[in-house]
């Protein structure tokens, strides 16, 4: 009996060993990327790395401070982030707002805007001029009655926590400033734009009106200052925004995390190569193709014009995206269509998987056909300009090509 003792202590050291073997770095992009590991648990290191905006225009001036992004109404919807009330829906065809609503409600400093299924969010929460407002907010409307006209407003009021000094500091010295935050199936989670630490830190509320105290979760050593925030829930994938304080934009990425333990999951900076940048707003339809803006920036001899950019974080994301329990091709409520259109060089499925692409000039003669993986660009540099017809196996798409 004392053998056969010893014997099941030894399986069962085994067996925590192998068990304990299972957890670490995940991701093949990472610099520890463990090939055994089988648990991430938040450990991947990452190599430096920029990228390039693949697409830029220029806003209409009504849009010099935008704030925030979101997709809705097959729109994308932004808003100035001082004195206006007004949210702005435009596309890439024309970037003229098509669709204004008037919220009606006061605005300090609109910094964020976010949306689950029935509503929408705004964040009223910039706090980077003295550090001790009082009255940060964040309103809460139904889509819904916001397109029927007859709409009202529930406001979420709150502190943070971990904030006992309100006595006020100098302008952009604060860590109690916020231009962020997402909102998950129960709560809301804010990140935090800190001026002193360079970091991030994260908050939760409650999504109903009321007036809370935020409480505090962890922090993330971002070294720079968060503007805007995008959650692709299902995939486990949260993308910040942000800029250093000289103004180089970045993207952050989390993913592959555990419930809202957001920090459990990888954590990956990418520089964007666009300096002078005041990046403020990002949204996604599908977790890999990315529009994101900047406000208006103009100081000495160096001038930023407010824009609308196209980011594509397919090669950072997309072999994670495919191992999740949906495929990256579905995104759902959304139909299949491209962007930019006009365009001069590339397009961009928005909802498809590997697929064949034919087209045709404006008399229907077959010029070409493309296959193409999923969220791949289509190449269209070497046609004529003019009226072109993309045929996949869904249906047709009017093509203008410039």
């Amino acid at each position: 009996m004392m053998n056969f003792k010893y014997v099941v202590l030894f399986l069962l050291a085994i067996l925590q060993i192998n068990i304990f073997a299972q957890k670490g770095c995940t991701d093949p992009l990472a610099n520890n990327y463990n090939i055994n590991a089988k648990d991430n648990d938040g450990s991947c290191k990452y190599p430096q790395t920029s990228i390039s905006f693949e697409k830029s225009w220029d806003l209409n001036s009504t849009l010099k401070e935008t704030s925030g992004l979101i997709e809705w109404q097959d729109k994308i919807w932004t808003m100035n982030d001082d004195l206006d009330k007004f949210i702005y829906g435009f596309d890439t065809n024309n970037l003229t707002p098509t669709k204004t609503y008037n919220l009606g409600i006061s605005n300090k400093e609109w910094e964020e805007i976010s949306q689950d299924d029935s509503f929408i969010y705004m964040g009223d929460f910039g706090n980077n001029s003295a550090g001790n407002r009082s009255d940060l907010r964040i309103y809460k409307i139904n889509k819904q009655a916001l397109t029927n006209g007859n709409f009202s407003v529930d406001t979420i009021q709150f502190s943070y926590n971990l904030q006992t000094n309100s006595s006020p500091q100098s302008a952009n010295t604060t860590d109690f400033d916020c231009e962020a935050f997402i909102v998950t199936k129960d709560s809301i989670f804010l990140f935090t734009k800190e001026w002193t630490t360079m970091k991030t830190s994260i908050y939760s509320l409650p999504k109903t009106k009321g007036k809370f105290v935020a409480q505090y979760k962890n922090s993330i050593n971002i070294n720079g200052l968060i503007t805007g925030a995008i959650y692709v829930e299902n995939k486990k994938l949260i993308v910040l925004c942000g800029y250093s304080k000289i103004l180089e934009p970045f993207v952050f990425l989390i993913y592959d995390f555990k419930g809202s333990n957001f920090i459990s999951g990888n954590k990956r900076k990418i520089t964007i190569e666009a300096p002078i940048h005041q990046i403020e707003g990002i949204t996604t339809q599908n977790g890999i193709n990315y529009f994101l803006t900047n406000e208006y920036f103009s100081q000495s001899f160096i001038t930023s014009k407010n824009r609308l950019h196209f980011l594509n974080l397919g090669s950072f994301l997309a072999n994670y995206l495919m191992k999740q329990n949906t495929d990256i091709s579905e995104t759902k409520n959304i139909k299949t269509s491209f962007y930019p259109n006009p365009s001069a060089d590339f397009i961009t499925f928005l909802n498809t998987g590997s697929d064949t692409i034919y087209i045709y000039d404006s008399q229907g003669k077959l010029i070409e056909k493309q296959n193409i993986n999923s969220h791949e660009m289509l190449n269209i540099k070497a046609l004529i300009p003019g009226i072109y017809y993309l045929k996949n196996k869904e249906k047709t798409f009017k093509l203008i090509k410039q």
